[in-house]
């Protein structure tokens, strides 16, 4: 693994990466950070943008927090995990201690969250989103497959951690990387829903989405 490209941060940045130097402190820093509603169109922003911008959804906050997982001497992994077409896929930044693996996530709901490195493979952590991919209305399961362990610094290069365009690039790899299936189809086929008091957790976000100037006028 090639050393992090220091060269790429301002001071302030260097400072900050400097300050968030274990996963904890890391998730603490995500879950405060104003999530992107993208209320002027879809993005992918790469790590400088997350801080210019002060908002990331859950692809930036993965690609964001395997910047500093590099920074810090880590591989800037992230795995991406794939879903029936109707739900929302979601990607999470990967980190071991020691042999087991742990997985930062940037979400806001209760759950699809961090993940404490108590996974002896990728496989364990990824099937423990499984249970908590559901449809907020129905509890349909819908998590259907998820990639291995992905290396940033291997299909993107650096370019990607001060890029002021979207990374597209890296969005349509991470889609478009082989997937392993949850199970066999004809498991996948009987799944149980999730129970009602599981979907109403549904209903609390970790931070309100703006109302627009439209919601305003019609809750005045």
């Amino acid at each position: 693994m090639k050393k992090f490209p220091r060269k790429f941060l301002t001071p302030k940045e260097a400072h900050l990466f400097d300050r968030l130097n274990t996963p904890q402190k890391l998730q603490d820093f995500l879950n405060k950070l104003p999530q992107n509603f993208e209320e002027k169109g879809e993005t992918c922003l790469s790590p400088r943008r997350v801080l210019q911008e002060n908002k990331a959804h859950c692809i930036e906050g993965a690609l964001f927090a395997a910047a500093i997982l590099w920074y810090h001497g880590r591989r800037p992994m992230v795995m991406h995990l794939i879903t029936k077409n109707h739900d929302y896929d979601h990607v999470v930044a990967i980190f071991k201690d020691g042999n087991c693996y742990g997985a930062l996530s940037k979400t806001n709901h209760a759950v699809l969250r961090y993940r404490d490195p108590v996974y002896k493979t990728p496989r364990e952590l990824a099937l423990s989103y499984f249970n908590e991919y559901f449809m907020d209305g129905t509890g349909e399961k819908t998590m259907l497959g998820f990639t291995k362990p992905i290396d940033l610094e291997k299909i993107a290069g650096t370019k990607w951690l001060s890029d002021e365009k979207n990374l597209w690039d890296i969005n349509d790899k991470l889609f478009h990387t082989r997937h392993q299936p949850v199970a066999p189809k004809s498991i996948m086929k009987k799944l149980r829903p999730a129970d009602a008091i599981e979907i109403r957790i549904m209903d609390v976000p970790e931070q309100k989405r703006p109302m627009t100037n439209d919601l305003r006028r019609k809750n005045k």
